[in-house]
Formats: structure tokens, C-alpha cells, sequence
């Protein structure tokens, strides 16, 4: 009999749904099992920006060295947290079903977005994105994990808080907003979510046979497919975690549909490119070619510019 598979995750309540989640496909598929929960550096500081920390990997690089070290077999990830280059050896073994990509706003009683507002959300993306159409509105930052966020806005004076539909909904907490908090909430549909949000994804060393096999048993091809061209998007624009990127690609019958953003800081610059192709001619050209003509759009456009001025302010 196999040694049981040690997976490990962060230790916040929707990084084990995440882990518990996996372990349970695992276990369908006759796979033991062992959760390793661990604190991450993200997870430890709470008061510091995440583009203070130098954010690529802040909650990734504790697994990934415990998956170097052997200590564990695979890693669970929110993908959207994963840099775009892994350690060497370390492999994508596979990417599961996506769930919605939608930020959503979470608002106070009285909250109106003509009037002057704070917003909170620790995320340059969904910061630049607000204030590119409520440039009247204050935005503060918001650290911690789903929980610890939430309970921020209840007791701070705050009018709302951005965050990702799909970790409120996999928690239980999308419908007890109203209830237990007294918020409300609406989808954010023109916001452009980051490159792979909502996608779970697991990590394993390429030479653990047994870790790989298994993992690839649940990966889910066209969400690989679409958040492999996000991330192939955002790796062209060398923006890891820290600059306001957002990418985000759906398969509708033969055809992939994508749609890349760069905003600066202050969200009043912001470049975007839509684009359309058949399946046929992606496999053909290649994923890797498709994500440089989109990402190269925005550069040629202004990008390498405001990608420049970027770097320089978070320095």
C-alpha cells in the first residue's frame, strides 16, 4: 500500500476548504492521505501593504520550500497567489474546476458610490480599477484572511470592501453577509479579475511519481487551459503579483474569448486589449504566442511606459 500523500496548505480557513477539498477527490479515487498545515509570511504579518513585502510568492514560498525539503508531497494554492516562474523541479501537476472569477463589493447600510466613500482592499488590482471610475473615493488596505477582513469592515469606518466572490461562497459566508454582518453585496462585473482567480491548484515536485499521478487525476482542462494563457499574459508583462494586471479567458464553444487590463497606480491610465480565437488556431500557434500578442498590444501601447513608472513607485 502507497504512504499516504501529505498535502500541504496555509492554515486559514479557506486555504483548508481548499486542502480538505482535495484530499476528499484524492481519497475518491482510492489515495491516502495527511493535511500539513503551515503559517506563511503573508499569513504572520498583517500590518505591512502586500506590494511592501515584495508580494510574488508571499504566500506560496513556505510550501514550496517544505515540497523542496520532502516534507510534504503536494501543495495546495489559490493559483492567482502562484508566481508565474516555480522553483526548479517544482511542477503545475494540476489545476482544478474553476469556481466564479467575480470580485464583488461588499457595502455598509447607506453606502453610496456618488457620494465621498472608503473603500478597503489590500489588492493594487481591485484598488486601481475603483478608483479608475470613483476617482472621488478613498482607498485603504485591507490585510488578513477572509474572516479577519470581513470583521475589519464591520468594526472599522469603512463603507465597503472588495473581495473575491469565489473564496466567500467556498466558506459558507456569501449568504450570511447580510445576516450575521448586516452587509450587502454586488458582483463587480466590469472589473477584470487578477490572472487565475478562482482556480485552486496543486503543486508537487516532478520527480514524485506517486504526488504527480495522483494530481493529475484532477485536473480540470479548460480551466488549465484558460489560466495558463492569464498567467502566460501576466508573466510577458513581468508584473508578478504587484501591478495592477488583470487577464481573464473563457471557452465558448470553438471559440476563446480573453481580456487583458494595466491601470496605473492611481487608476486613471488604463490600457486594455480584447481578443477572440478559434481553438484550432490557438492550438496552432501555440498558447505562449497568443499571450506575447496580447501582452505585447498593451506594451506598444503605453505599457512599457506606465510598467516603468510602476516598478519605480513600488520600489
Amino acid at each position: 500500500m502507497n504512504k499516504p500523500l501529505k498535502i500541504g496548505t496555509r492554515d486559514s480557513e479557506l486555504a483548508m476548504w481548499q486542502a480538505t477539498t482535495v484530499q476528499s477527490q484524492l481519497e475518491k479515487l482510492g489515495y491516502a492521505t495527511e493535511l500539513v498545515p503551515v503559517k506563511s509570511e503573508g499569513d504572520l504579518n498583517l500590518t505591512q501593504p502586500l506590494y511592501e513585502m515584495g508580494i510574488t510568492g508571499i504566500f506560496t514560498k513556505t510550501l514550496d520550500l517544505a515540497l523542496v525539503q520532502g516534507t510534504i508531497d503536494l501543495a495546495v494554492h489559490s493559483l492567482k497567489d502562484v508566481p508565474t516562474m516555480l522553483p526548479k523541479g517544482m511542477a503545475q501537476a494540476a489545476v482544478l474546476e474553476r469556481a466564479s472569477s467575480n470580485d464583488i463589493l461588499v457595502y455598509k447600510k447607506g453606502f453610496n458610490p456618488d457620494q465621498e466613500m472608503v473603500i478597503a482592499t489590500g489588492s493594487l488590482r481591485r484598488k486601481a480599477q475603483w478608483l479608475h471610475t470613483n476617482p472621488h473615493h478613498t482607498v485603504t488596505d485591507l490585510r488578513g484572511n477572509v474572516n479577519t477582513r470581513l470583521a475589519k469592515l464591520h468594526d472599522q469606518p469603512w463603507n465597503a470592501a472588495i473581495f473575491a466572490k469565489a473564496g466567500l461562497q467556498r466558506i459558507g459566508l456569501l449568504g450570511k453577509l447580510k445576516g450575521h454582518y448586516g452587509f450587502e453585496y454586488i458582483d463587480l462585473d466590469s472589473n477584470i479579475p487578477a490572472p487565475a482567480q478562482g482556480a485552486m491548484m496543486i503543486a508537487a515536485m516532478h520527480s514524485n511519481e506517486l504526488a504527480m499521478t495522483a494530481s493529475q487525476a484532477l485536473n480540470h482542462d479548460v480551466t488549465a487551459l484558460c489560466t495558463n494563457l492569464e498567467r502566460l499574459f501576466l508573466n510577458k508583462l513581468e508584473g508578478g503579483c504587484t501591478a495592477p494586471i488583470g487577464a481573464i479567458a473563457t471557452i465558448n464553444s470553438d471559440q476563446l474569448h480573453f481580456k487583458g487590463c494595466l491601470f496605473s497606480l492611481d487608476g486613471k491610465t488604463r490600457l486594455d486589449v480584447v481578443e477572440s480565437v478559434s481553438l484550432n488556431d490557438l492550438h496552432s500557434n501555440g498558447l505562449e504566442q497568443f499571450a506575447a500578442t496580447m501582452a505585447n498590444t498593451i506594451l506598444n501601447n503605453g505599457g512599457k511606459k506606465l510598467m516603468s513608472a510602476i516598478k519605480s513607485a513600488l520600489q
